[in-house]
C-alpha cells in the first residue's frame, strides 16, 4: 500500500516536471531568437516585426509618464519616447511585441509599461534616438535596426538623468 503511494506521488511529480517544462521551453526558445550567438545574423534571418512605413496622418498616442518608474534607463528612455514619437511610430521592435502584445511598431512599447521590463525595446529607442540626433531619416534608422545596429548602444551613458533640452 505504502510503495503504491510512493509510486503515485512520483507519477505525478514526473508529469508536473514535464508540463512545466513543456511551459518554458517556448519561452527560452522565443528569447534565444533574438539574442543567440550572432544575433546580427537571426535578426536578419527573420521576418521584420510591425511597423509603419509613413509618419502618421492623425495624433499619436502619448509615452507613459518617466515618473512612473524608479530606474534611470527606463526614465530616459520614456522621456527620449516622448521626444521621438514619429521616428517610433516608424520602426519595428524585435522582442517581437507585435506577436505578443499586438503593438504596431516600437511607439507602442512605451505608450505602455511594456518597454520598462524589455531591453530590446529600450535599446531600439536609444538607437533610433542617437540615429534622429545625427540627422537621419526614419527609414535610414529602420534600415539599422532590421541590421541589428541597436545592439551596440552603450546603456551606461544612460545611468544618470538626461540634461532637460
Amino acid at each position: 500500500m505504502r510503495g503504491n503511494g510512493i509510486s503515485r506521488f512520483l507519477s505525478a511529480a514526473a508529469l508536473f516536471g514535464f508540463a512545466l517544462g513543456l511551459a518554458l521551453i517556448p519561452e527560452r526558445a522565443a528569447s534565444k531568437s533574438s539574442q543567440g550567438a550572432n544575433p546580427t545574423q537571426s535578426a536578419a534571418n527573420e521576418p521584420v516585426p510591425a511597423y509603419h512605413r509613413q509618419a502618421p496622418q492623425a495624433a499619436l498616442p502619448a509615452t507613459m509618464s518617466p515618473e512612473f518608474f524608479p530606474d534611470p534607463v527606463v526614465q530616459n528612455a520614456y522621456a527620449i519616447a516622448a521626444k521621438i514619437k514619429k521616428t517610433l511610430y516608424q520602426q519595428p521592435c524585435y522582442c517581437h511585441c507585435d506577436r505578443s502584445q499586438g503593438h504596431g511598431s516600437l511607439l507602442d512599447c512605451f505608450a505602455s509599461k511594456h518597454g520598462a521590463g524589455c531591453n530590446i525595446c529600450i535599446n531600439e529607442d536609444f538607437y533610433s534616438y542617437e540615429q534622429s540626433r545625427k540627422g537621419k531619416t526614419a527609414a535610414q534608422i529602420r534600415s539599422g535596426i532590421i541590421k541589428g545596429e541597436w545592439q551596440s548602444v552603450d546603456l551606461t551613458k544612460y545611468q544618470q538623468p538626461l540634461p532637460a533640452k
